[in-house]
């Protein structure tokens, strides 16, 4: 073969400047051609038939493109989703003019922009019982302390008596491996778990709470969509509260977090699988989780969001999840992802919750690879090393063209 041609695997923005770089290309025609290199894809919901016109035409004379319905063609029908596609050059055009332009443009215009700063620019950090999270820098690992007698996984500490003792234990060997956050459930989510009271719930989390504040320098997550449970461990010392409703379920939830200024971890969850658009969904349904943190007074840079796997989703719905996890970095927040031991990769491979580590170690790559922050796991020293191991493959490239771009 004469000329060696291959396709360019770059996969993040900024990546194309190494290439750029190693072919000897000017500063003057890298700075040119990079933009024009970085190919993004925007689906946005709600558009008028006008404004779908007016933006296609706008996106055509800057030589992108922008799919609409047949109705939204003949100007007819409601508002409905388009699909915008071009280079950062050319979004860099269009938004140049679209808020000029009539019919709600220019709002979109303002959301437009803010998702495509937040694409390339991690978010802010996150100070957490004197631990610095700096997202993009490298995964953080959360370890799972079940203090119930029914866990999905086995590893209840409820069944073996002693339970603030076995968790003590537990959170020493997480540190010695490796772990960054501790998080709590003193109530099974499993599906078809029992429910169990706000006291209940209180009887087993707040003696294991109170010793792990006193005891290890990790911040503390318990798991918890019930207000009183919230604040009663928030007082015990608990640092974040992680609710697999996010905020959706109790009222008062997100007041409660805004009042002892405590990170929030917000997880999608519906009673039962069935969408119309999955991520467009989820992505949704987590803009509103935001929106109910900070109008209460919580500040956006302490919230994190879930996609919430296993929780009304069907194994195809999961698996989607995590291939497309990347869209949900518009939103603009850090990215937990929680896959450890579930159905979906014994579904996946037809093993029972006590052989699933290395699938669990593939959702965990794959993951990251596609933007979590965080790793929710049981099994916290084999996880810590496949989040170092991928972090040196994925986030080295990232950092090399981030200082590049800088």
């Amino acid at each position: 073969m004469r000329y060696n041609l291959r396709l360019l695997s770059l996969s993040t923005p900024g990546e194309l400047l190494e290439e750029l770089e190693a072919i000897n290309v000017s500063p003057e025609g890298i700075k040119i051609m990079e933009p024009k290199g970085d190919f993004i894809l925007v689906k946005a919901e709600g558009v008028s038939p006008q404004a779908a016109n007016i933006l296609k035409q706008e996106m055509l004379a800057k030589g992108g493109e922008v799919a609409v319905s047949w109705e939204h063609a003949r100007l007819e029908g409601c508002s409905g989703p388009v699909i915008i596609m071009g280079t950062r050059a050319q979004y860099e055009r269009l938004l140049a003019v679209l808020p000029l332009q009539p019919f709600d443009l220019p709002a979109l215009a303002g959301e437009l922009q803010a998702l495509l700063a937040a694409r390339n620019t991690p978010p802010a950090p996150l100070t957490v019982k004197g631990k610095r999270f700096a997202w993009g820098e490298r995964t953080y690992v959360m370890g799972i302390i079940n203090l119930t007698p029914d866990s999905f996984s086995g590893d209840g500490l409820l069944k073996a008596g002693k339970p603030v003792e076995s968790a003590l234990r537990q959170a020493e060997r997480f540190l010695e491996e490796g772990a960054d956050i501790l998080d709590l459930g003193g109530e099974s989510t499993r599906p078809q778990a029992t429910p169990v009271s706000a006291e209940e719930e209180k009887r087993r989390l707040l003696p294991v709470v109170e010793a792990l504040a006193k005891q290890s320098p990790l911040p503390i997550s318990v798991d918890t969509y019930k207000a009183p449970v919230a604040q009663a461990a928030l007082e015990a010392g608990a640092d974040i509260i992680n609710d697999v409703w996010g905020l959706q379920y109790d009222p008062e939830m997100a007041a409660v977090a805004a009042r002892f200024n405590a990170p929030v971890i917000v997880m999608h969850n519906k009673t039962a699988p069935g969408y119309q658009d999955l991520m467009g969904e989820i992505a949704g349904f987590l803009r509103k989780s935001i929106a109910l943190a900070e109008a209460a007074g919580l500040p956006g840079e302490k919230v994190i969001i879930d996609p919430g796997i296993g929780f009304g989703k069907t194994r195809e719905d999961n698996l989607e999840v995590i291939a497309r996890l990347d869209e949900l970095k518009s939103l603009g927040v850090p990215i937990l992802l929680g896959t450890s031991r579930k159905s979906v990769i014994g579904l996946t491979l037809d093993l029972p919750v006590t052989e699933r580590l290395e699938g669990t170690a593939a959702t965990v790559a794959v993951g990251i690879s596609k933007g979590a922050d965080i790793i929710r796991v049981h099994d916290v020293k084999e996880m810590v090393r496949v989040a170092r191991m991928t972090d040196a493959i994925i986030r080295a490239t990232r950092a090399r063209t981030d200082v590049r771009r800088s």
